[in-house]
């Protein structure tokens, strides 16, 4: 009996899935139309700000605002590092780790277990669609 229930189980979570993969590409596709005409009038309003040189602009409908968004990519993260040891601006980091690597990390340096980790490990279930042959 417990075969056949875990079949009726994994056959409603397969058609779950199928459902919400369905929606999520709807969704998507729908989203991206609507990004794109937004972002054809962002530019339009940057364009209108640029040639006035404004950097705020108060209409009856809202408040348009011009400023400078910056990123940063290190092409050579090996000099990043050096800066960040010179100076201890390990603020500059984000604060998360790399679950995968810390996996890694540990099974091949089992006595370097760092102080104050914790670890949250729980079974999960995945469920796999059988090619129908």
């Amino acid at each position: 009996m417990e075969i056949q229930a875990m079949d009726e189980l994994s056959a409603a979570y397969i058609k779950l899935r199928s459902e919400r993969d369905q929606l999520k590409l709807a969704y998507d596709d729908a989203d991206e139309v609507l990004i794109d005409a937004m972002t054809v009038i962002e530019n339009q309003m940057l364009d209108v700000m640029n040639a006035t040189n404004a950097n705020s602009i108060s209409t009856t409908n809202a408040t348009v605002m011009r400023s400078v968004r910056s990123r940063y990519n290190p092409s050579d993260w090996g000099e990043v590092y050096k800066l960040i040891a010179k100076h201890a601006a390990f603020g500059l980091l984000e604060k998360r780790i790399h679950n995968g690597n810390m996996k890694d990390f540990l099974e091949q340096h089992p006595d370097e277990y760092p102080a104050g980790m914790n670890v949250d490990s729980r079974y999960a279930v995945t469920v796999r669609r059988k090619s129908s042959t």
